[in-house]
Parts: C-alpha cells; sequence; structure tokens
C-alpha cells in the first residue's frame, strides 16, 4: 500500500486563531469539496423487509361442529351443576376483536396481585437480567466510541528531550527540546465509513436491547409458571387433606358396621388401605412444594423463603379469557425478531465500512504551541510552533484483502437476513403452537371437570347406599378412588391450561388483551 502526503503550509502567525483563519481561507475551495463529498456514503441502505404479513392470523382449524358443541355443552352442564363441594366455574367462550388485541399488564391475563409483585420483584433483582441491563451499557458505550470519529480530536501534549544530530561533515550537535502543543486530528468522512459504522453500532445497541427485553419476557413466564405450580401444589394438597380426612371417617364407619357385625374384617382392612394413598400423595406433594418455592425463589433473586399466594388455581382459571384467533402481527414485537431483524440492519450498515475502506482517506492534522531549549522557556518570545497539513491514503495494491472484506460483509448480511426469515417463521410456528394448546387445554379442563363432579356425586350415592346396606365396600372403595384421580386429573388440567397460557403470552412477545 502506498500512501501519499501533501503538506499545504508552515508557515509563522501572531496566534492560533490568525493561524486557523488563514489555512481555512487558503483552502475554502478543498473544504468546500470536502463538505459536498462527505454527503456519498457507499453501500446498500437497510430498508425493514416484512416477513410476517399484517393480514394474517394465527389460529389453527377448529373442531368440528359436534365436538365444539360437546364441550360446550360440557360448560353449560357444569355452570348448572349446583353439587357441594364443586370449586371450578369456567365462563362461556368468548372471543376477543382485533381492537382488544394489543399488548397490556400481566394482571389483564391472570388477575393476582401477588403474580404481579412476585414479577416486579423479579424483574428488580433477578441477576441474569441485571447482567442483560450492563450489557445493554456496554454497546450503548460501543456506539459512543463510533460516534467519536465524527468530529476532531483534540490532544495536549507535552515532552523534555536531550537530542544529538549529525549532518554530513558537520560535527555532532546537541541539544534540548522542551515542547508543549495542541494536536488536532480529523479523518474527513467522505465515503460515509463513519456514519456506517455509527449505524451497525445503533442497530448492535438495539438488538442487545431487544435481547434484554427477551430475558425479560422470559424471566415473567418463568415466575408466572413456578407461581401457577405452586397454586396447583396447593391445590393438590387440599385435595389430599379433604380425601384423607373423608376415607378416616368411612374408615370409623366400617369400624362400627364391624363391632356390630354388619360387615366383615376385609372391609375394615380395605378401607385402612385406602387411608394410606391420600396420605402418600400428601407427603409427596409437601417435598415438591418446598422444591418449588425455592426454584422459584432464585428467579426472585433473593435465598430461600416462603413465597406469598394471592388468588387459587380455580380462580385463576375461571378469569383467564384467551381469543380463538390472532393476528400475526403481533409478533413483530417479540425480541428474538427484533432482535434478529436489528442484527441484520448491523450487517447491511458493515457492508458500508467494508466498502469504504476502498476509497482513499483524507485526514487534517493540526498544531499549536510552543517548544524551547529548556522547560521554563516555553512560554515565552519566539517559541511558537505550529503545523496544518491535509493528507490523502490510497490503497492502490493489498492483494485483494479489501474485496474479500466487502465480499465477507455481503455474505454475512445474507446470512443474517436469512437467520432473521427464520427466526420469524419459527415466531409464527411457536405462537400457532401455543394458541391450539390453550384451547386443548380448556376443553380438556372442561372435560376432566364434568368427570370430576359427576364422579363426586357418585361418591356420595355409593356412601348413602353403603351406610343403608345397600351397597357393598366394593362400590364404596371404587367410588372414593375414581374421585380422587379424577379431581387431581382436573388439578393437572387447571395448570395446563393456565401454563399453556403463559407459553402463549411468551409466545406473543406479550399480553393479546386489552386494558
Amino acid at each position: 500500500m502506498r500512501r501519499f502526503h501533501s503538506l499545504l503550509a508552515f508557515v509563522e502567525f501572531d496566534s492560533f486563531a490568525e493561524f486557523v483563519a488563514e489555512a481555512v481561507g487558503r483552502r475554502a475551495r478543498t473544504l468546500i469539496a470536502a463538505a459536498g463529498l462527505t454527503a456519498c456514503t457507499v453501500g446498500p441502505t437497510y430498508k425493514p423487509e416484512t416477513v410476517i404479513a399484517p393480514a394474517q392470523r394465527l389460529g389453527a382449524t377448529a373442531l368440528s361442529d359436534s365436538s365444539r358443541a360437546f364441550f360446550d355443552s360440557l360448560a353449560v352442564a357444569r355452570r348448572r351443576d349446583s353439587v357441594a363441594g364443586a370449586t371450578v366455574h369456567v365462563p362461556a367462550r368468548y372471543t376477543l376483536n382485533d381492537a382488544q388485541v394489543n399488548a397490556a399488564a400481566w394482571m389483564d391475563i391472570i388477575h393476582d396481585s401477588t403474580l404481579v409483585d412476585l414479577i416486579d420483584t423479579a424483574v428488580a433483582q433477578n441477576r441474569t437480567l441485571q447482567m442483560a441491563r450492563a450489557r445493554i451499557e456496554e454497546y450503548r458505550a460501543d456506539l459512543g466510541q463510533a460516534r467519536a470519529p465524527e468530529l476532531p480530536s483534540l490532544t495536549l501534549n507535552s515532552s523534555e528531550s536531550s537530542n544529538q544530530v549529525a549532518l554530513g561533515a558537520f560535527p555532532p550537535t546537541s541539544y534540548r527540546a522542551a515542547r508543549l502543543t495542541g494536536d488536532l486530528a480529523w479523518e474527513l468522512d467522505f465515503w460515509g465509513r463513519t456514519r456506517r459504522g455509527v449505524e451497525a453500532a445503533n442497530a448492535d445497541l438495539g438488538a442487545q436491547e431487544a435481547a434484554e427485553r427477551a430475558t425479560s419476557l422470559s424471566l415473567v413466564s418463568d415466575v408466572a409458571s413456578a407461581y401457577l405450580q405452586l397454586l396447583e401444589l396447593d391445590q393438590e394438597r387440599d385435595i389430599a387433606e379433604r380425601t384423607l380426612s373423608s376415607r378416616k371417617a368411612t374408615l370409623e364407619l366400617a369400624r362400627e358396621r364391624f363391632a356390630q357385625g354388619l360387615t366383615s374384617e376385609l372391609d375394615v382392612r380395605q378401607f385402612e388401605a385406602q387411608v394410606a394413598a391420600p396420605a402418600v400423595t400428601l407427603a409427596q406433594t409437601e417435598r415438591a412444594r418446598a422444591q418449588a418455592e425455592h426454584n422459584l425463589n432464585v428467579l426472585l433473586g433473593q435465598g430461600p423463603a416462603a413465597v406469598p399466594r394471592g388468588t387459587g388455581l380455580a380462580d385463576a382459571v375461571s378469569a383467564l379469557v384467551v381469543p380463538d384467533s390472532i393476528p400475526a402481527a403481533l409478533l413483530a414485537r417479540r425480541p428474538d425478531v427484533v432482535q434478529a431483524e436489528r442484527t441484520y440492519a448491523a450487517s447491511v450498515a458493515r457492508i458500508g465500512v467494508a466498502d469504504a475502506a476502498r476509497w482513499p482517506t483524507f485526514n487534517i492534522v493540526g498544531s499549536f504551541g510552543s517548544q524551547a531549549g529548556v522547560p521554563s522557556n516555553v512560554f515565552g518570545n519566539n517559541t511558537r510552533v505550529y503545523q496544518a497539513l491535509v493528507g490523502m491514503t490510497f490503497p492502490l495494491f493489498d492483494n485483494g484483502r479489501l474485496a474479500n472484506v466487502s465480499r465477507a460483509a455481503r455474505a454475512r448480511a445474507d446470512e443474517a437476513r436469512a437467520s432473521y426469515e427464520g427466526v420469524a417463521l419459527n415466531a409464527l410456528r411457536e405462537a400457532n403452537d401455543a394458541l391450539v394448546s390453550v384451547r386443548a387445554a380448556r376443553d380438556e379442563a372442561l372435560a376432566q371437570s364434568t368427570q370430576a363432579n359427576a364422579l363426586r356425586q357418585a361418591l356420595d350415592l355409593a356412601t348413602m347406599r353403603y351406610q343403608a346396606g345397600l351397597a357393598s365396600y366394593l362400590d364404596l372403595l371404587d367410588a372414593q378412588r375414581s374421585l380422587f384421580n379424577a379431581e387431581l386429573a382436573l388439578s393437572q388440567a387447571q395448570l395446563n391450561e393456565l401454563t399453556s397460557a403463559v407459553q402463549l403470552y411468551k409466545a406473543l412477545g406479550g399480553s393479546w388483551t386489552a386494558k
């Protein structure tokens, strides 16, 4: 690479201001031409691409009319059901219109102020999220570094030296020099290399901000899922305790009937065995609750502590309303989609940086100060020194290095574009899957609730018939086992419905409800 430098002036003036004025006057045409050239920007201009069609909607094909009617009839039957002990109510299906489908607070999805408080605590204290925020500050500083070359740099330099020089046949000459100067340097951004660099750094910052939002979104979803799991375990514990109490009462009844000679010892032993089943479930639930609380403590950024509860699982299910169809345009706000788009924008800007490096660079260098033999004379008379220089550097031959750098930048932009499109398509898949899961989980919970209510009535009838001597202990045992399993299954189905809603929230990059 050859470098050509043009030295334009070495003259004396009474002040630095006069020096600058004269330099500007002499080079007016050069500076005007430079100003015109700085309007040029090489490389492609980034234009956002639409991967997700605005008119596209999320939501799979609905169930057949007969199947839909069946599940709707289950909901109607549940609302009419007046059996004592029924604790779950699911409202009729409700479809939100497009005006209502926009971002809103988490409170609009699950009406539980305790959950909102836990999410606020996690957002404030979670260590992973704090790392993501610190990384944003790092990229914001990188953007500041990229902007620095837009303006000239000014430095203050001082030195003191002892020197000896030899010129031809003359004997060596020794001298001392003390120097204090202000130096100015500026590379004119003729081809937009600095501006493209700023574009790239700004896009990198946007990508990192999106990454922080993705971390926050995952954290919120994880806290909500962990909290809902705690509510489900609380409900399982209540089911186990209620079943244990009921079976103890049945065991006492069997013992009384055995004492009266109305039944055999086999009945008593069978009922004793049935008492152990909910006791085992109760012990397992207590262990799982402790582990779930500890996991949630980590997400909250705190040590082991009791986690407060708000609404019950059944109440959370009854308040949940999810539309059957959602505009796909909501996915444009997903943090991973935004991050991929910003990464693509940065890679396009870096093509301009690489292209600009293949063109000449122009530099303005200035220096003004004083120089004397000893430091005490630096500010004396006749010590002023200065320099003004405009230089050009043109890469004539580099064996194809810069051309390959430019080709590599274009290849990375193509890669980033493909990645962006892939992320958007994956977002469509995840959102569709989540929406289908919510709908399927809702129908499953309806069916499980209907089964539990029917088995609860069956147990009441079997108990009355056993007390009256009209049914055997086997009928009562079977009714007890079936109801216990059905209530546990219902609890899991309710958790699945709420967890599916949380996954839909995450897949959409936020809520679908309106305030």
